[in-house]
């Protein structure tokens, strides 16, 4: 089984940390190709960084030739996946609602800690969309920045003090809301006393069911094949 895991930014050093978890929590003959976008933001942190993502990510699925039985999109709240799952004929696992289903069997309400402020709105529309949210407690900012996430100390730092902010409010499951998060959960789930769900590592076994029950995307209705027409992609790349 092939499973290629898409970054929704340029910033390769963090395609080589997600592809690492990604690949930690593969079973056996799973094997991982990352993918990262050739163009687009270098961090996906607003409304007008994931649109942009959003596109860029769908033209390096389009331009794939590799192997692949499932996608994992690894952009938390990012835009993106309904285009995905009618343009690629394999199933795509979004790390967002993956994380937030996982989270919903373990605990009756869940809560998202994630980067800047600024991405709760995209992650409270991304779990509506999934049908999830009224399972969610809180999505709560760490105040650091997606390039900030290398600094390990003051990450888990802050992790943990939004963490405590989102137990206030309700949550008994945590989700690491941001793909850079990816492997937090292992240094801070025992501090904090809750399960904690990565998204990566959700996606990535989801993925595996769904190619191992011979599962795909329905085309009746919402995900059909695109229309036939002609469509320029960036630089007058038909």
């Amino acid at each position: 089984m092939h499973i290629v895991v898409t970054n929704c930014n340029t910033t390769q050093a963090m395609t080589e940390e997600i592809v690492r978890g990604a690949r930690a929590a593969a079973g056996p003959g799973t094997t991982v190709t990352g993918l990262t976008p050739a163009w687009g933001p270098e961090s996906a942190e607003g409304w007008l960084d994931s649109y942009l993502s959003a596109a860029a990510v769908l033209d390096t699925l389009r331009t794939y030739e590799g192997p692949c039985d499932a996608v994992v999109m690894a952009g938390f709240g990012e835009h993106g996946r309904e285009g995905a799952r009618e343009l690629v004929n394999v199933p795509v696992v979004d790390i967002t609602e993956a994380a937030a289903h996982l989270a919903c069997l373990l605990g009756r309400r869940y809560g998202v800690v994630t980067t800047l402020e600024r991405s709760r709105g995209q992650i409270e529309d991304s779990l509506y969309a999934a049908g999830v949210a009224q399972n969610c407690a809180a999505v709560v900012g760490t105040g650091l920045g997606v390039l900030d996430l290398g600094d390990v100390q003051r990450t888990q730092e802050a992790f943990v003090t939004a963490a405590e902010r989102a137990r206030e409010a309700g949550a008994e499951v945590l989700v690491l809301g941001c793909a850079g998060m990816t492997g937090l959960q292992r240094a801070v789930g025992e501090k904090l006393d809750l399960p904690v769900v990565d998204g990566v590592a959700a996606a990535v076994k989801l993925a595996e069911s769904l190619v191992s029950l011979g599962l795909r995307t329905s085309r009746v209705g919402s995900y059909a094949r695109p229309l036939p027409k002609r469509r320029v992609w960036g630089a007058g790349r038909g």
